[in-house]
């Protein structure tokens, strides 16, 4: 993303402008990939290149370019100003071929491989070579939030989210012993330094176009800098040319780790009563929607609970987290789906501790007449930090996360939004419905159980207790690694 900023004049440098000459750069240095202010008018083309090139090629992240404002208004001669031809690079890095060999042959040997699509592996574009590849090689692929749908959700091969790849281990069929990590970082959410993901003993092949990355956190048995298309084109190429193991057993469990939540949660399900389990709710959602639907998810425990059942089928049909975590961007997101996929379902589940970040785009949404339904998984409460603080401190010992049970489809309403209040787990489905039906945007605002603690809570808080630590036990420590003694 190419972000282009204003500034006051230069020339107005420390004389408390309109802005008090807040250095906006300082700001962005740190947060984007690269940033600059434009000091010459004759140089806005070429640094507009610049930073299209920056983004676009090798690991892609947004820039910032700041463009003050007399600078921006000055008048130059034409011919002084050089506009570049070339923006970017015609061809992405390959990988070398001998690499290539020596990956395939792993790859042919493994017992138990698995496939790890991230970012990179989108961002790449390499959906049609991942499928012919895996679909010749017979392997199972997981993917993270980003490339969720690369491998539609229903394909025998798809494993869904990388957490599966625990319950593959859960389930008695055995760990990985080779692992292809394609465009995904190696951080908290592919095991970081532990091997609870990605075991210690398995041979990991590391594909990413930035070569800083190859080896984070822990060794590998191959790197290939390259990027991950056409190192899925070369990959492919080689597979075909021999025959592969048919691997059914390993694929079987994959599928089966793909739906192991359904024997966890099936009492939600049936569940007749209020108040409704958040489970009950992703999962009536995820069977409403259509097929094509894209769908996006903001909140702690409440993202965590529709990436569980959400049937991606396309790449770029699942918008969440990442490793930022931030909270709020749901319906910033579901705005943008929108206005690029004018003939799609979008669909927004969101906390109601997030909804509170960003309500008034329910105006946007009104205005620009985008009927984006936002579904409020409302259980009064700031989810993930409230259960976090029952685990680590005992019961009636919160602070600053408890809310109220807000009508938020009425005040929805209020901006011209169909709204839908749903309290009866009956009633879910039949609202939903409606609120789709009615193709304008819309509130369904849920009442869940807030007493239902989220897997993804237990996991990156802890589920130690509520109790405090012997002399000789570890400490837990929210969202990261345990202080052990």
């Amino acid at each position: 993303m190419l972000l282009i900023g204003g500034a006051s004049p230069l020339r107005d440098a420390e004389t408390l402008p309109l802005q008090g000459g807040f250095d906006q750069l300082a700001l962005f240095t740190p947060i984007v990939k690269w940033a600059h202010r434009v000091t010459h008018t004759e140089r806005i083309p070429d640094l507009v290149a610049q930073a299209i090139r920056v983004a676009t090629t090798g690991r892609p992240g947004p820039v910032y370019l700041e463009i003050p404002i007399d600078v921006l208004f000055a008048r130059i001669d034409e011919e002084r100003v050089f506009f570049p031809n070339t923006v970017r690079p015609r061809a992405a890095p390959a990988p070398a071929p001998d690499a290539v060999a020596e990956a395939i042959e792993w790859l042919h040997a493994a017992e138990r491989p698995v496939i790890l699509a991230g970012g990179g592996a989108w961002f790449s574009g390499v959906g049609s070579e991942l499928l012919r590849f895996a679909e010749t090689t017979r392997i199972p692929v997981f993917s993270n939030g980003k490339a969720h749908g690369l491998v539609p959700a229903d394909h025998p091969l798809c494993g869904r989210g990388f957490a599966n790849l625990v319950a593959l281990g859960a389930m008695g069929a055995g760990a990985p012993d080779l692992v292809l990590l394609l465009g995904a970082r190696l951080g908290l959410f592919t095991g970081g330094r532990t091997a609870r993901m990605i075991p210690a003993d398995a041979r990991l092949i590391q594909v990413d176009v930035g070569g800083e990355e190859i080896g984070r956190n822990r060794d590998v048995s191959l790197g290939i800098v390259a990027d991950c298309r056409e190192t899925l084109r070369a990959f492919a190429a080689a597979a075909e040319a021999r025959s592969w193991p048919e691997r059914g057993e390993w694929v079987q469990a994959a599928q089966g780790a793909r739906v192991a939540h359904r024997l966890l949660f099936a009492q939600a399900l049936e569940r007749a009563k209020p108040p409704i389990h958040p489970y009950a709710l992703a999962s009536a959602i995820a069977r409403t929607v259509d097929r094509d639907a894209i769908v996006v998810a903001d909140g702690g425990e409440t993202s965590g609970w529709m990436e569980m059942v959400a049937e991606v089928q396309k790449p770029g049909h699942w918008l969440s987290h990442g490793y930022l975590g931030c909270l709020g961007t749901g319906m910033p997101f579901a705005i943008a789906a929108q206005v690029a996929h004018r003939d799609r379902q979008v669909v927004c589940i969101v906390g109601d501790g997030s909804v509170g970040l960003n309500f008034a785009e329910f105006d946007t949404m009104v205005r620009h007449e985008l009927p984006v339904v936002v579904v409020v998984n409302n259980d009064h409460q700031w989810g993930m930090s409230a259960h976090g603080q029952d685990l680590l401190y005992g019961k009636d010992r919160r602070v600053v996360t408890d809310l109220a049970p807000t009508r938020y489809d009425l005040a929805a309403a209020g901006f011209g939004c169909h709204g839908e209040h749903v309290t009866e787990p009956d009633e879910l489905v039949p609202a939903l419905t409606r609120a789709l039906a009615s193709k304008t945007p819309s509130c369904v605002n849920v009442m869940t159980d807030p007493s239902v603690i989220s897997p993804i809570t237990l996991a990156l808080v802890g589920a130690s207790g509520a109790q405090a630590p012997g002399p000789s036990e570890s400490v837990a420590l929210p969202y990261y690694d345990d202080l052990e003694p």
